[in-house]
């Protein structure tokens, strides 16, 4: 099997340093803005309705999380996104605990409308949105990434990609599928790592937007091996978050290029 060229990816993240529009939560805004910069591109945090679609339309890509959304702040984002669709920029939805209101439900509905490039979610967020299943407590998966099922309906119905993350990923653009393994066990210790990496996303999809599929999984490989590395320094979850950034600053483009915890799914 040949596999995109994921070190390229990053090569050309770093090359171009992409502005990311990040309309995300109170608790992550620091994260994902380190984040983003460690790994080369160039975070940008607003949510006024009055600049929105405008800063939208000058962005690389947009990231958006509803993990603490308000009716002002989904307003926002419902006209980012439009504004993200309208002028084709990439945008990346994280449809925080979408399964545990009906208010977040709504929300997520609208935002689908405006059609994301990229769906970056857990697995019960990723059933919860597909239909199949509304379950669902905080930000925390119920179900597992063992069955790319859901993933890939989900990717089918939106015609977009979707990245189910977990103890291993999968990502789809609902034709080609993959599984990634890696990571490390400390990493659900330490909040908003799922929200930088959704930003995460949107940059190397705004760094490469003729290879969305390839770009999302570049994302995802870095963070898994950016972790993976931090958890054999770390002594815990805050030394783990300090030595995520210093990897993520540290990986190469051939740190991708040998990846070998990536794999195709041919059935499912």
């Amino acid at each position: 099997m040949t596999y995109p060229p994921l070190g390229d990816m990053l090569a050309t993240l770093r090359d171009t340093t992409p502005l990311v529009h990040c309309i995300t939560n109170y608790v992550a805004m620091n994260s994902t803005a380190n984040i983003l910069l460690a790994t080369g591109a160039s975070p940008a945090m607003l949510h006024a309705p009055e600049e929105v679609a405008e800063f939208t339309a000058m962005a690389g890509a947009l990231s958006i999380n509803i993990g603490t959304i308000s009716s002002p702040w989904a307003a926002s984002m419902e006209l980012a996104a439009r504004s993200a669709n309208d002028t084709g920029t990439p945008w990346v939805l994280d449809p925080v605990a979408v399964g545990a209101t009906a208010f977040r439900q709504q929300v997520c509905t609208a935002l689908l409308a405006h059609q994301p490039s990229v769906i970056r979610a857990n697995a019960s967020e990723v059933m919860a949105l597909a239909g199949l299943a509304s379950q669902g407590r905080g930000v925390d998966a119920t179900a597992t990434t063992d069955d790319a099922t859901a993933a890939i309906a989900l990717a089918q119905q939106q015609r977009c990609i979707v990245a189910m993350t977990g103890e291993s990923d999968v990502i789809t653009d609902g034709t080609h599928h993959y599984r990634l393994t890696g990571g490390h066990p400390m990493m659900p210790r330490v909040t908003t790592l799922g929200c930088g990496l959704s930003a995460l996303v949107a940059g190397f999809v705004a760094a490469n937007r003729d290879e969305p599929l390839a770009a999302t999984m570049a994302a995802l490989a870095c963070f898994s091996l950016a972790g993976s590395r931090a958890g054999q320094q770390a002594r815990g979850p805050g030394s783990f978050q300090v030595a995520l950034l210093d990897a993520l600053y540290t990986l190469t483009p051939e740190d991708l290029s040998s990846l070998n915890t990536l794999e195709a799914l041919h059935a499912v």
